[in-house]
């Protein structure tokens, strides 16, 4: 049942994407370049997305115990802004300002054909890999040094 929510959660957002134009960079480039050419559809897709989501997640999340597809609602557990936070955030900032893709959309683009989707994907699973790696590292030397005296 999960998967089927999944792949239908994913199948709408898809959809939802590539009918507001999002998959398009020029779209998102053009509402980043706010001392030129701007262009407000970005803004206008994610207060659509917010007016549904937000009314929606707290009379779910206060009527039911559970989702429907799953044990518990998985909310995260850190509610504190750390380094850790930041650097990611601006990393992601960056590409998305250099490509004009974030995660979502570049799969689409992928899926679509976009030559330039497939060397943003290949950047953005490149830094998911370095990411967990420089996490293990830094798990590891925590670990050492709580083991010694």
């Amino acid at each position: 049942m999960s998967l089927f929510s999944a792949a239908g959660a994913g199948l709408l957002f898809a959809l939802g994407l590539a009918l507001s134009g999002m998959t398009q960079p020029a779209r998102v480039l053009g509402f980043l370049d706010v001392a030129g050419d701007w262009d407000p559809t970005l803004a206008f897709v994610m207060l659509g997305a917010l007016a549904v989501y937000a009314p929606a997640y707290r009379v779910i999340t206060r009527t039911r115990a559970r989702p429907l597809a799953a044990d518990a609602f998985h909310v995260p557990a850190k509610a504190r802004v750390d380094a850790r936070l930041l650097v990611g955030s601006a990393v992601f900032g960056v590409g998305w300002g250099l490509s004009g893709f974030c995660p979502g959309p570049v799969l689409v683009g992928m899926a679509a054909g976009a030559r330039e989707a497939a060397w943003v994907t290949l950047a953005m699973v490149f830094g998911m890999l370095l990411s967990g790696f420089a996490s293990r590292q830094r798990g590891a030397a925590g670990s050492r040094a709580l083991s010694q005296p």
